[in-house]
C-alpha cells in the first residue's frame, strides 16, 4: 500500500516495505489480539481488550524504516540547529564580555536584519514605513536598557549581531516549512535536533557530574526555564507561520522591554522616566511596522 499523502510529512520507505514486515512489539500485541478475536467470544471485554491491542499495534511502523519526516530531513535540521543552538551559544558567549543591556540593545536589530534578509532573497517587500518603524523601535529598546555606551568588547558585539543574523535568517527560512507541515512537529524536531548538537559542547564545557551540585530550587529554575523556552519558541513558530518574517521578528523588540517590566515587578527593580519614553517609542516603532503592511 501506498502511504503518500497520509501524513502531513512524506514517509521515507524503502523499496519493498509493507505492512506484513511488522517489528516485534507490532507482532507480539497482533498476536494477543488475534488471540482474542480467534475465540469467536461475544464477551464485550474480550472485545474492548481485542480493539485496544489493534491500536497498540499500529503505533509500531512496519520493519523498514517507514518513518514520517519532512523531505530534506538534513537541511531542515540545519536550520533547526541555527535557531535553537548556534544562535543560543553566540549570544551566552557574546554576553560573557558585554554587559546585558548592551547585549539587549545589539540583538535588538533581529527585526532590522530580518526585513532587509527577507526583502534582498525576494522573500518579502521592502517598505519605508516597515524599516523606519523597525529603526524606531530599535532606537526605543536603547533607550529603555540605557546602553548610552559603546560596548566594552568588539568581539562579544560581534557575537551578539552574529546570533541575531543566524535568528533572522533562520526566520524567513522556516516559514514555508512551517506553512506546509504542522507547527508543534517542526518544533519538536527543532528543538531535539538542537539538543543533539548542543551535548558534545555540554559535556566538554562541565562535567555532567557537577548537576549533582543543584539544589532543589536550581532543578525547578531548570525546568521553569525550559517549559518556559520551549512555550515560547512553540508561540514564536506560530506567528511565523501565520505572518511574514518580518513583521514577526518586529515584536521580538519588546522581549527586552518585557524582561525589564517583569524585573520591575518581581524583583522591584527601578523604572525611571527615561524608560518610559524608551517603551513609547518602542511601541510606536512597533506599530508603525505592523499596521502600515506592503
Amino acid at each position: 500500500m501506498n502511504n503518500t499523502g497520509k501524513s502531513p510529512f512524506e514517509p521515507i520507505c524503502r523499496p519493498g516495505c509493507s505492512g506484513r514486515d511488522g517489528g516485534a512489539g507490532r507482532i507480539g500485541a497482533g498476536r494477543y489480539a488475534s488471540i482474542g478475536r480467534g475465540s469467536q467470544s461475544n464477551d464485550p471485554g474480550h472485545a474492548a481488550i481485542w480493539h485496544r491491542c489493534r491500536r497498540f499495534a499500529s503505533v509500531f511502523p512496519p520493519r523498514g524504516a517507514c518513518v514520517h519526516l519532512p523531505p530534506r530531513f538534513a537541511a531542515d535540521s540545519g536550520a533547526c540547529i541555527g535557531q535553537f543552538a548556534v544562535l543560543i551559544a553566540l549570544l551566552n558567549l557574546g554576553l560573557q564580555s558585554v554587559s546585558a543591556s548592551q547585549g539587549g540593545v545589539i540583538f535588538a536589530t533581529f527585526p532590522l536584519v530580518t526585513i532587509l534578509l527577507a526583502a534582498l532573497l525576494g522573500r518579502e517587500r521592502l517598505t519605508v514605513l516597515r524599516v523606519l518603524g523597525a529603526l524606531i523601535s530599535f532606537g526605543g529598546v536603547a533607550i529603555c536598557l540605557g546602553a548610552s555606551d559603546l560596548p566594552s568588547s568588539v568581539f562579544g558585539a560581534v557575537l551578539i549581531f552574529a546570533s541575531a543574523c543566524v535568528g533572522a535568517l533562520c526566520a524567513v527560512f522556516y516559514r514555508p516549512y512551517l506553512q506546509r507541515y504542522p507547527t508543534l512537529q517542526i518544533g519538536t524536531l527543532a528543538m531535539f535536533a538542537a539538543t543533539v548538537a548542543l551535548i558534545p559542547g555540554t559535556v566538554l564545557e562541565r562535567p555532567i557530574t557537577e548537576l549533582s551540585a543543584l539544589s532543589v530550587e536550581g532543578w525547578a529554575l531548570v525546568v521553569f526555564i525550559g517549559l518556559a523556552s520551549g512555550a515560547g519558541y512553540l508561540l514564536w513558530l506560530t506567528a511565523l507561520k501565520i505572518t511574514d518574517a518580518g513583521e514577526a521578528t518586529v515584536l521580538m523588540g519588546l522581549s527586552p522591554i518585557t524582561a525589564a517590566l517583569v524585573g520591575a515587578l518581581l524583583l522591584g527593580e527601578p523604572i525611571g522616566p527615561v524608560f518610559i519614553v524608551g517603551l513609547v517609542l518602542a511601541l510606536s516603532g512597533i506599530s508603525l511596522a505592523v499596521l502600515n503592511r506592503g
